[in-house]
């Protein structure tokens, strides 16, 4: 029987406190039932394994980090919306480490199309990269390069992987810079139908 009090949703949201105090990869089934007071069996009726328990954490960290993603880019366009963007990406990465961790790993493709988190993200994330005039399959092109240097500069930031005297913050709005660069002369694939618009 499951233990008074004890749900899923709960469960999953003291995993993504602990993530934040101990990091992602402490994130284990004892250490969670340690937290309720419980034995570990207890938790197995509101997740399936340690697997079940960091997917659900990643989409439960996914549906934040999107959540703070369209507040800061809600009427916004272009360099304005990718600044936005960014930005709150970073905030959540540096404010969030563990439960940013588990924003990066890998999960079944079918729980992803099944998500309203991810769908929500790609909606808002190539939103944001069509009104630079971005087409298939240089949206999904555009969206690996976005991600790639979003967080590899969190990840060597958070690791304090920086250490010349030019600001961080400096660096990070060149970067900003760049990207609104490559996106606004993007070198577009040919389309097969010709239209290359």
């Amino acid at each position: 029987m499951a233990r008074a009090g004890l749900t899923t949703d709960r469960v999953v949201a003291a995993a993504a406190e602990l993530a934040d105090e101990a990091g992602f990869e402490h994130v284990t089934l004892t250490a969670l039932a340690r937290r309720f007071g419980v034995k570990d069996a207890s938790l197995y009726s509101h997740v399936r394994g340690l697997a079940d328990l960091r997917t659900r954490l990643a989409l439960y960290a996914g549906g934040e980090l999107i959540d703070r993603i369209a507040w800061a880019v809600a009427g916004r366009a272009g360099k304005d919306a990718l600044t936005a963007f960014a930005g709150a990406y970073r905030a959540y990465a540096m404010e969030h480490p563990g439960r940013y961790a588990a924003t990066q790993i890998r999960i079944d493709q079918s729980l992803i199309a099944a998500s309203p988190q991810m769908r929500r993200t790609a909606e808002i994330t190539y939103g944001m990269l069509r009104a630079y005039g971005l087409r298939e399959p240089d949206l999904t092109d555009a969206v690996r390069l976005l991600r790639s240097t979003f967080h590899g500069y969190c990840a060597l930031e958070s690791a304090g992987g920086f250490g010349a005297d030019r600001a961080v913050q400096a660096s990070w709005d060149k970067a900003i810079d760049a990207l609104h660069l490559a996106l606004t002369h993007w070198p577009r694939e040919a389309r097969p139908d010709g239209d290359d618009r």
